[in-house]
């Protein structure tokens, strides 16, 4: 049950080759390179997974993909989309593929909570007693959730069993959607986990978010709940300079998939048209800021 969940659920890249193609091929050895790195779950066709960017046909393949790859490992699909009937379609084949979940985030346009409860209401009328994540990333979506009515919509429909929570400023936020007495669900967290041990502290379940080297991610969550607090922040610090570069929008999932070429998870760093190119600048700092880790991981 995603209530429970715990850990790292990485959001999960959609890798491409040098002709802007789905690559199959590439999304086993990224599920092997994630498990292998800690992950406990995965997040597929999110934000940062280039799902605007993919066909129907494309969208089920690369949802199937991942989830016979994981194996054991859970596997939540986005299945947003402007189109209720389509969000509720592909959000009911994906189950059907043995997603563990579907994440939503609301479509752009609804202003008030009046607008939100209706909206979730159809919502659940379509997808009753599927787990479902809600997402809250109001830079994406263009539209703000309160903490008041993420709460009502908590116990309104039970098929909401974790929130990934990406507002800003997110902390203040986190506390208070632990602070509601209704029924418990897990908080993870999104932003490229730029706030990762902070958020922790917070009461966040861990981090729902993408990085090049998913073992940080990893080794911050067990080191924080192992109480060695002081050791966590440390770690973070190290992989800091290349986290934040790769917390660049898109370019910064760009510059991601270049450092994951390099570390043998993905054959190709090629982003789907519309998207980023890398300069021989851009190649240089990542240069750098990988050459800078290595050595301070050394020491």
């Amino acid at each position: 049950m995603l209530n429970t969940a715990k850990g790292v659920y990485i959001v999960a890249q959609t890798p491409f080759d040098e002709l802007g193609q789905v690559d199959l091929h590439s999304i086993d050895t990224l599920v092997d390179f994630y498990r292998q790195h800690g992950a406990n779950g995965f997040t597929v066709l999110g934000v940062s997974g280039e799902a605007g960017k993919l066909s129907a046909q494309e969208t089920r393949q690369v949802a199937q993909r991942y989830i016979q790859q994981a194996g054991d490992l859970p596997v939540v699909i986005g299945v947003s989309h402007p189109s209720l009937a389509q969000l509720g379609d592909f959000a009911a084949q994906a189950m059907d593929m043995g997603a563990a979940g579907v994440m939503i985030a609301p479509p752009a346009g609804l202003q008030t909570d009046e607008d939100l409860l209706g909206y979730f209401d159809a919502v659940f009328r379509r997808l009753e007693g599927m787990p479902t994540v809600l997402q809250d990333f109001p830079f994406a979506s263009k539209v703000a959730m309160s903490v008041p009515l993420i709460h009502q919509l908590i116990e309104r429909h039970d098929e909401i069993q974790l929130i990934k929570e990406e507002d800003l400023p997110c902390l203040n936020k986190i506390s208070r959607l632990r602070e509601g007495n209704g029924r418990r669900v897990a908080i993870m967290t999104g932003n490229n986990a730029l706030y990762l041990p902070l958020e922790l502290h917070r009461g966040a379940d861990g981090p729902m978010a993408g990085f090049s080297y998913p073992e940080m991610l990893a080794q911050v969550y067990a080191l924080h709940q192992a109480g060695r607090f002081d050791q966590a922040d440390d770690l973070f610090d190290v992989y800091l300079p290349l986290l934040r570069y790769e917390a660049m929008g898109f370019w910064g999932v760009c510059a991601r998939k270049e450092v994951m070429r390099r570390r043998g998870a993905i054959r190709h760093a090629t982003m789907r048209t519309p998207g980023p190119r890398l300069s021989s600048a851009d190649l240089s700092e990542i240069d750098r800021l990988v050459t800078r880790l290595a050595h301070r991981l050394a020491r």
